[in-house]
């Protein structure tokens, strides 16, 4: 048996895997056409002559990536859900039901316009929302449902947009680790009601920060628009404003660097989907870590994590990752249950005027027990980095 690095022996791996952000040459001259231009902002400005905004590109490119009609800009994607919500007619007091593993945007978003998160349990062997949870939570109060796409793995759509055409929900899709992603051929952000992506620093399609909503319905697209844009309408007037807003707007800068990056994006994907499958292959019967399940009606993962789940009777979570870390894997342990989340449970309190507990034991002993994942740059390295990756899985899970 190998010595683990852990102990002194020598590291599986011992050279950085692929840098993240990929940059180049494109970049340089889309942002320089930007700063020439005279036009920064997403609003108002005289740009030069001949200069054709970014903004209007990126979300157009955007959208038809997704398969959507529409595609409005943000800041960043935890606006995104909350404009999402407003754009949907969700209003302060109402009830959004959400998984409780994944990032606390999906419930912090919500909660920051007074919308209640109630948490539906996830499946056990593909950590989403589990449909099967959400109808015993759907009260009269219950005004949409987020189905998060973690991972890049797109939830059963299918059996979610039944439910909520059932009981007359919004359906959003919390699509933020999910660009490019499909089930049974569409787009994520295009199947249920809205969909949210983010652009932030660490996904796939980066901008530093940013967010997108996309729609195929239009008046949606016109209740985002106008909430991003001061309450502004489409067409109208520069001091119309006929609903509440904020300024979310993006700068053009953000869009030129969005527009780059997805020249990458569909080469950058096959890379990914390639390295996962092969780890999936050196990994399947390795004693002690299970893969996670994949739909078949998935028919493209975005792969923003590679996650898996450890047999707890093997060994005790955070010695693994110690000891997968020491070998040069930057093994990672994922979310803690935001149904337990001490902010989450404190806003919601201050809103709804008691302390709501739910309990959602699928996620909470995962997220205890067995729950890891890789980040997305590690699947964007060479054949020889994946499979130094395996070995310090399997070096690691023999010494138990």
């Amino acid at each position: 048996m190998e010595k683990l690095a852990v102990n002194g022996g020598t590291p599986a791996r011992t050279t950085p895997f692929a840098a993240w952000p990929v940059v180049g040459e494109i970049e340089l001259q889309l942002l320089k056409e930007v700063l020439e231009s005279g036009k920064w902002g997403g609003a108002g400005g005289a740009a030069k002559p001949n200069y054709e905004p970014k903004l209007p590109q990126m979300e157009r490119k955007f959208a038809e990536l997704q398969n959507a009609q529409y595609a409005v800009s943000v800041v960043n994607g935890t606006v995104a859900i909350t404009v999402a919500l407003q754009a949907a007619g969700v209003k302060p007091g109402d009830e959004v039901i959400v998984p409780p593993y994944t990032f606390i945007a999906t419930a912090s978003a919500a909660l920051a316009y007074g919308i209640i998160p109630v948490f539906a349990d996830i499946e056990e062997d593909t950590l989403l929302i589990d449909p099967e949870k959400i109808e015993p939570l759907i009260t009269p109060k219950t005004k949409a449902i987020i189905a998060v796409h973690i991972a890049g793995t797109p939830a059963n759509m299918t059996r979610l947009k039944e439910i909520a055409a059932k009981h007359g929900l919004a359906l959003i899709e919390d699509a933020a680790q999910a660009v490019g992603a499909s089930w049974e051929g569409q787009g994520v952000g295009s199947i249920g009601d809205l969909g949210t992506f983010s652009l932030q620093s660490s996904k796939n399609l980066n901008a530093g920060e940013g967010g997108i909503i996309t729609t195929n319905n239009r008046d949606y697209w016109e209740n985002a628009w106008s909430v991003c844009n001061v309450g502004r309408i489409p067409n109208g007037g520069w001091y119309q404003h006929e609903r509440f807003g904020q300024n979310y707007r993006m700068t053009e800068f953000q869009a030129a660097v969005v527009l780059a990056q997805m020249t990458r994006l569909e080469e950058q994907m096959r890379k990914r989907e390639g390295n996962a499958k092969l780890l999936d292959e050196l990994l399947t019967g390795v004693e002690g870590i299970r893969l996670l399940k994949q739909d078949a009606r998935i028919t493209r993962h975005a792969y923003h994590l590679y996650m898996f789940k450890l047999d707890p009777a093997m060994a005790e979570k955070d010695d693994f990752i110690k000891k997968v870390n020491a070998e040069g894997v930057p093994l990672a342990a994922g979310y803690i249950p935001l149904n337990r989340n001490k902010s989450i449970i404190e806003t919601t309190a201050m809103w709804t005027g008691e302390e709501r507990i739910y309990d959602c034991p699928v996620c909470e002993r995962l997220c205890e027990k067995e729950a890891v994942w890789l980040t997305q740059n590690i699947l964007l390295s060479d054949e020889q980095a994946i499979r130094e990756v395996a070995h310090a899985l399997q070096k690691v899970a023999r010494s138990y």
